[in-house]
């Protein structure tokens, strides 16, 4: 039985041979703040997991410090700039990945450390599980 983890920039896919998937949000640096490339891997990612027949579980987890302060703060200021449309876009894009989670076809569980504001809180929300450590606010 060998894990096997899927690397991308912001996030981490580990599959377990006995069966269920650790999803990682991977910014610690950024206390696991949201962008749109974070987004972007997350659908990615869960749409393996879902094509996956052997996987029963995702757990879904941050690195670091804290599970996820919400939207990345220069993302959404770069938002500030962009037109209608795009942005529009990326809340569609958003829409997609809260959907995907809800909709996934295996329980979630959302392990939840530190602080969880924002965006954070519909990626909890969408799992049908979430625990979270003593002391989280």
């Amino acid at each position: 039985m060998i894990m096997t983890s899927t690397s991308f920039a912001t996030i981490e896919l580990i599959n377990d041979p006995r069966g269920f998937a650790t999803l990682w949000l991977n910014r610690p640096d950024k206390n696991n703040a949201f962008n749109a490339q974070m987004i972007r891997e997350l659908i990615i990612a869960l749409d393996q997991v879902q094509g996956d027949a052997s996987l029963r579980f995702l757990l879904l987890r941050g690195r670091g410090r804290h599970f996820s302060a919400g939207a990345d703060l220069a993302w959404m200021q770069q938002a500030a700039d962009l037109d209608y449309n795009t942005n529009l876009d990326d809340a569609r894009e958003l829409a997609v990945l809260m959907y995907g989670l809800a909709r996934l076809k295996i329980p979630t569980l959302a392990v939840v450390q530190g602080a969880a504001f924002g965006g954070a809180l519909g990626l909890i929300s969408c799992c049908d599980m979430a625990i979270a450590a003593a002391g989280c606010p």
